[in-house]
């Protein structure tokens, strides 16, 4: 019982799990950016490109 109240109270490493949750939300919502402004950039690029092909 001693080391299941001792384990509760121990708050070493709380600070890196923390830092691990930050870290994985940023890389989701990283993540999620990229998915959702690469359909734009890439019909921005294709227009660009049949643009350029019109010019002789």
């Amino acid at each position: 019982m001693k080391r299941v109240l001792r384990f509760l109270r121990d708050e070493q490493g709380t600070e890196t799990v923390e830092w691990a949750i930050m870290v994985g939300l940023i890389a989701v919502a990283a993540i999620g950016l990229v998915l959702l402004i690469g359909g734009h950039v890439t019909r921005a690029f294709t227009g660009l490109e049949t643009g350029m092909q019109s010019i002789p």
